[in-house]
Order: C-alpha cells, then structure tokens, then sequence
C-alpha cells in the first residue's frame, strides 16, 4: 500500500480541522472521528485515490446527507473503516459481515401497471449504476481513459438489436439546443451539481460523455455522467412490467459484452455508496394533489416501504404541481426483483391514500352547507 505524500496529507489535515468546526448531519461527520481519520489519512489506493478524494465533496458541502463518494473501486476496502458504518446506516442495516445475495431479476410478470387504480402516474422509469472493471471512477479517470471507456461502450451498444437498438451521440457531437431539448425531455443529464462538482466528478468535461436512445426514447444510457454507464428503461404511464422487462434485457445484452465492477460483499460498485448492491433505482413520477398538501402522510407511508420522495427534477429539486419523484431506497443486502418488489408495492400503497384523501374530501363537500 502507498503512502500519501506530504503536501497532500497537509492539506487533508487542514481541511478536516475546519470540517470538525461545523456543524453538519452527514454520515461523513458522524463516522469520520479522528480516531478513523489517523487510521485512514496515510493511505492510498493503486489508482492514486487518498481519503481526501472520498470525503472532499462532504467536506465542501457539510449539508450533505452522505458526504462520501469512492473514487475508485478499492476505496471501499481500504478505507473500509469510514464506508462500513455509512453503508450500514444508509442501506437500513447492512453490517461488515454481511454480503449481497446474488443476482437475481426474477420476473417481470410479478408486477403490473400501477394506473390499474387509478390515473396518477405520469411516467415509469427502473435504472441502474453500472462501473467498468479496469478503470478508476471519475475522479481519477485520465482523458485517456474517457476515450477508452467511451469507444468500449459504443461498441458494446453497437450490438443491441430488435427494441433495444439505437444510436449513440458524443455530447461533443449535440448541440446545445439539441442538449437543453433532451434534458426539458427527462433524457439527458446535465453537468454535475456542487456535490458532484466537489467530488471531481466532472474533469474533461464533455469529452467522453454521451447519449444512447432506442427508436422510441423507452431506452436510455448515459455515459460517464456519475458512473460509467447508467442504463435507464422508461416510457409514459405507469407500466412497470413492462418498463422492467425491457430494462432486464438491456442489462444482461450489456452485461455480457462488458466486465462490469462487481463485489462479492458490496455487489455492483459505483461511484456513490448508496448505489452499491443491485445499483438500482425503480420510479415514478406521480401527481399527488392531495398527499402533497399534507406531505407528512406521504413521508410516513414512504418510509414503510422504504421509499424515497423528492422532486422530479431529481435529487435536491422541489415537486412542481404536486407531482413526485418516488423510488426504492434500499439498493444492497436484497435481490434485483426485491427492488422492484418493494417499490411496487408502496407506490401501490400510497395511490390507496390519495384515493381514500379524493373520498374523504368528496364527502365533506357534500356535508357542507351552502
């Protein structure tokens, strides 16, 4: 194992003496005790990533609820002593001696289409966090290596057929029009936020960066936005067999020409810990008039079913006209078809709420007096 060098470990200890001084509740600031912090602060992976590359986004960013990304793939070993307690916390109970069952995606027939009760969802989207095996994650990746993994990629997509072919486009080769339309769209993703920004997720930025969409928009995949690839099957309405069944095939069509990063403990590494295990977050967009004026009720039922609710404009964005972004937050410690098990069954559980609301407030118009 190499040792960090003097000038960086300085700046480490200087930028961790002024994190102690505020006040955050992120797991960084939880688990990141001095005692660990001398344990870890000399250490440094194969690929150059010391401990300040994993904490760097939390450290300039103390309102983050995580605060640590990995900057390549052995950082969830050697720095395990500071990813361990995150991931246990975050994934609701996952110990250091604990392992991920293996894959399994079961079947699409075991879901159905969530409008059956009721017109609320607006789209349905399952993606998945995928790494290559051989390359470090963004913070590390050289321009070299973007060319590399890119062409890897476009190869690899070459290959899909029938509903799953289409074409792919280099972010250099899309103009800035054709961008802004994609992301109005819901299909392309933007330059990293702060949080990414801070984590030196976005180098060389747009170099190695691109889009591919199947003939009808229902297949996307990102490449190298936070991780490598991000693999996205969606389509209006409420359809998750569907959307699932499609999202299966194109994972294992990519799967089988790629070496993705896998881990017999954590599963499928990528760059954030809370993307580790299956790496897969199954959502729906759905207006909820009524749950939305009383978002505790929303919150609560989210959490039985440990559902996570935010904008539709993604993570740290606010619901515009009621409608939400709602997914599985569990991703480790259950099956690929547990996912979408989980996330099924809330959404289900939630439209009941909003339509018990839509009864509740119809009988008390009829009560009232004119």
């Amino acid at each position: 194992m190499d040792q960090i060098d003097s000038t960086d470990l300085a700046v480490l200890e200087a930028e961790y003496k002024k994190f102690k001084a505020v006040k955050s509740r992120s797991l960084l600031k939880k688990y990141l005790t001095q005692d660990v912090f001398d344990k870890l602060k000399h250490r440094v992976t194969a690929s150059g990533a010391t401990l300040y590359d994993c904490i760097k986004s939390g450290l300039a960013n103390p309102d983050s609820s995580i605060g640590v990304y990995a900057p390549d793939a052995e950082s969830y070993t050697l720095f395990h002593e500071l990813y361990d307690p995150i991931i246990d916390e975050y994934h609701g109970g996952f110990s250091p001696k604990e392992y991920h069952p293996g894959i399994n995606f079961g079947t699409a027939d075991a879901l159905g289409d969530l409008n059956e009760w009721g017109n609320y969802v607006v789209s349905t989207r399952v993606r998945c966090a995928r790494s290559i095996e051989g390359y470090p994650f963004n913070p590390l990746m050289t321009s070299e290596h973007y060319a590399e993994l890119e062409q890897d990629v476009e190869n690899a997509l070459d290959m899909l057929d029938d509903d799953l072919a289409g074409y792919y486009r280099s972010l250099n080769r899309i103009t800035i029009q054709e961008q802004d339309e994609l992301i109005a769209g819901h299909l392309l993703f933007k330059r990293g936020d702060r949080f990414l920004e801070a984590a030196d997720a976005c180098r060389f930025w747009p170099d190695g960066r691109g889009i591919f969409l199947n003939s009808d928009n229902t297949l996307v995949i990102w490449v190298n936005e936070e991780d490598h690839l991000r693999i996205i099957s969606m389509q209006e309405g409420g359809d998750l067999a569907q959307v699932y069944d499609r999202f299966v095939r194109a994972v294992t069509a990519l799967g089988n020409r790629l070496p993705f990063s896998f881990s017999q403990r954590l599963g499928f590494l990528s760059f954030c810990p809370t993307n580790l295990g299956t790496a897969i977050r199954a959502s729906v967009h759905i207006r909820l008039p009524n749950l939305g004026k009383d978002k505790r009720i929303l919150e609560d039922a989210a959490d039985q079913f440990n559902l996570q609710v935010r904008g539709t404009a993604g993570e740290h964005s606010e619901a515009k006209d009621y409608t939400f972004d709602i997914s599985n937050r569990r991703r480790l410690g259950l099956t690929e078809i547990e996912c979408l098990q989980e996330m099924y069954d809330g959404v289900k559980e939630i439209i009941r709420l909003e339509k018990s609301m839509d009864k509740g407030n119809s009988r008390s118009r009829k009560n009232s007096t004119y």
